[in-house]
């Protein structure tokens, strides 16, 4: 497994890739070519490698993936909208004591859920605090968070956890992005462009995120929170939760410094769709939120996989707190 040492030491390397370009090995490097111009755009030391993430089109070779497996790099390809299509990953995939304490984990246990939840709800608080606005939603999603905090614990049902993340999201998000004519939140329906770039947001989160979660040998189908579903990556979509709040004060930054705005997408079948042109932008505005807390991240899953290994209590959980 990865060490402290190896995070500050190794890199994450996103390419985007929207014209074909070819990836292949020489001399012991990874080697990022130009197929119709047939030249060499860099090259990577496969030690200095955390994680590799392709965006767009490639061509990637047995040579690459192997030298992957060697140096224990996760390896994901993904189409230009962000959605996965290739991920490789067997750092620590024979920890068989791991899987066997997430197959035998109780499904009516919602001690772990609770802690996911309220640490979601801490982080939306302290984003609507940073806002320093005082304006009635504000006012009204601050007191709901603060109210919801202290009643997690004593939450006996499932569908009760549910209902308080969902009220304390809906209230966050008309609250944090009314500036921004907000309306609902609605994932992957691209209602607007601020619903839209949130949705290419988390994508990139997930991705990152079950990157850091495989490094142990988690099984990413297996969530204490999200349950079991057909193809779902229910333990991903459960640790995403502490970590949306990366996302979320991004994109409102980005929205209110103009960095990001509807001229960005274009309006496709009542869905807004973001220009190829536009493609490497904002995946560079979210990898650089995400990559620079890589180490607070590595943090965090490590601490969870000790905990859940040795069956801590909850108090001993991590939380990320932004």
């Amino acid at each position: 497994m990865f060490t402290h040492k190896d995070i500050a030491y190794r890199s994450i390397f996103v390419i985007n890739s929207l014209e074909e370009k070819n990836l292949r090995v020489m001399n012991g490097e990874l080697l990022l070519e130009d197929v119709q111009q047939k030249k060499t755009l860099t090259k990577l030391p496969f030690q200095k490698i955390l994680a590799l993430f392709v965006i767009g089109h490639i061509t990637v070779t047995t040579a690459l993936i192997d030298k992957c497996r060697l140096h224990g790099i996760p390896l994901v390809v993904m189409k230009p909208n962000f959605r996965p299509v290739f991920f490789y990953s067997i750092t620590a995939e024979a920890n068989y004591l791991l899987r066997q304490k997430q197959y035998e984990y109780a499904k009516a246990d919602m001690q772990i859920a609770k802690i996911l939840v309220e640490n979601k709800i801490q982080n939306q608080l302290r984003l609507l605090e940073k806002t320093r606005l005082k304006n009635p939603k504000i006012t009204k999603a601050k007191e709901k968070c603060l109210n919801y905090l202290p009643m997690i614990s004593l939450v006996t049902d499932y569908d009760s956890l549910m209902g308080m993340e969902g009220s304390a999201a809906k209230a966050f998000f008309a609250a944090f992005f009314e500036q921004h004519d907000w309306n609902i939140r609605s994932p992957r329906t691209k209602i607007d462009p601020v619903n839209a770039t949130l949705d290419i947001g988390y994508t990139i989160l997930f991705n990152y995120i079950e990157t850091f979660t495989r490094l142990f040998g988690f099984d990413p189908y297996v969530g204490v929170y999200h349950r079991l579903w057909f193809r779902r990556k229910s333990l991903i979509c459960d640790l995403v939760e502490p970590f949306r709040c990366l996302i979320d004060g991004q994109v409102r930054k980005a929205f209110n410094t103009k960095q990001c705005s509807a001229d960005d997408f274009l309006l496709i079948k009542n869905e807004y769709i973001l220009k190829r042109e536009k493609n490497s932008n904002y995946t560079k505005m979210f990898y650089d939120v995400l990559v620079s807390r890589k180490s607070d991240v590595f943090k965090y899953m490590q601490s969870y996989y000790r905990c859940f290994m040795g069956r801590k209590s909850v108090p001993e959980y991590p939380q990320f707190i932004i």
